[in-house]
């Protein structure tokens, strides 16, 4: 059976790291004798330069029909005026909601090679292990926009707004993901401040007490959760956040395993289609120069593999390779200690392939 993959390689070093994807899921099906057929379109600004949109309909298409979508990044200093009525980004959020992924899964784990490479102490990185379940297609994102101006000057307004049965979706895909680690579940959220946050607060403890009795549950404000991810990230097994915050906590997660370009992304709706990510953006500042890591985007084909083609084997063993490279120190300037030669984006993935065959 053919499984059909939509590449959106978009803009900066997206292109480059999907090349690497590309290259290890090219392996991967020789290895599994997997019939993939991989189909590329465009998004972001590269689709804006061509086409003047950020999703054209051709790509909507295309990933409508896909089993799976990989996806490098979206946006640059070319498109980065926020007054400008189309933007890269807006290509990226519309996918999203195109194709009803709702829940973006952000695991973060620290490879033991890598510890010195976090700003945190050694110690406090043992045992981390944790997930990250955000809300991807609801709050302050989506939600109504107002720039007006009266006698006094301008004013703007973003209205967070989240209906119950967007959190019970996101919710129960978060505790089933529990169920399946170490069984504890952590909302995050600003219920002491935010009208939303104690809805988010309300269904989560009923959704819990009703269908996941089984799981340890417990809720924590994100101010206090964003203290905590570097006081003593071994506390937490799998959160479940809104869109915002969610945002904003993976990324400082990232620094628990070192560098942004180690963390991949999955997106996922109500069947196994999934959009996969890694977690940087489009870094334009090295686009071009072969020093962007790929390995968030080769761990990304990995979810790929496990989440949207049921291919678990197959997506142990390209987590297997990535850990057996960066073990043997083929790693780029982002993760190379002091004694070590940064290797470039292309003999990294070359590296993941070469334990693949």
């Amino acid at each position: 059976m053919t499984m059909h993959i939509a590449l959106l390689p978009g803009d900066g070093i997206g292109p480059e790291v999907v090349a690497e994807g590309v290259k290890v899921l090219r392996a991967v099906a020789q290895r599994f004798a997997l019939d993939l057929q991989l189909d590329e379109g465009l998004i972001g600004g590269a689709a804006i330069d061509q086409t003047g949109q950020p999703l054209p309909p051709e790509t909507a298409a295309l990933c409508e029909a896909a089993d799976a979508v990989l996806l490098g990044a979206v946006g640059g200093p070319k498109w980065d005026d926020p007054l400008a009525p189309v933007r890269p980004e807006q290509g990226l959020l519309a996918i999203r909601k195109h194709l009803g992924l709702f829940a973006n899964l952000r695991p973060v784990t620290i490879h033991p090679m890598l510890v010195d490479a976090s700003p945190l102490r050694p110690e406090r990185l043992e045992g981390v292990d944790l997930l990250v379940v955000r809300e991807l297609t609801g709050g302050i994102y989506f939600g109504a926009k107002q720039l007006e101006r009266d006698a006094a000057g301008e004013w703007a307004s973003d209205l967070c707004h989240y209906h119950e049965t967007e959190i019970v979706r996101v919710v129960r895909v978060a505790a089933n993901l529990a169920r399946t680690r170490h069984g504890k579940l952590t909302l995050v959220d600003k219920a002491n401040v935010l009208e939303t946050s104690r809805l988010w607060r309300r269904v989560t403890t009923r959704v819990m007490q009703e269908e996941f009795s089984d799981l340890s549950y417990d809720w924590m404000l994100v101010d206090a959760c964003a203290m905590h991810l570097l006081r003593k990230p071994s506390d937490f097994d799998v959160i479940v956040t809104e869109n915002m915050f969610g945002d904003i906590l993976t990324d400082e997660a990232s620094m628990l395993a070192g560098s942004m370009g180690m963390l991949p992304s999955a997106s996922l709706g109500a069947g196994n289609k999934g959009l996969y990510e890694p977690i940087h953006g489009s870094a334009p500042d090295i686009a071009g120069q072969g020093r962007a890591n790929p390995l968030a985007t080769i761990l990304s084909c990995a979810l790929l593999l496990r989440h949207s083609l049921n291919q678990e084997a197959a997506a142990r063993a390209v987590e297997a390779a990535v850990s057996a490279v960066i073990e043997a120190g083929c790693v780029t300037g982002d993760l190379a200690r002091p004694d070590q030669r940064a290797q470039s984006t292309s003999a990294v993935g070359d590296a993941v392939v070469a334990q693949l065959v």
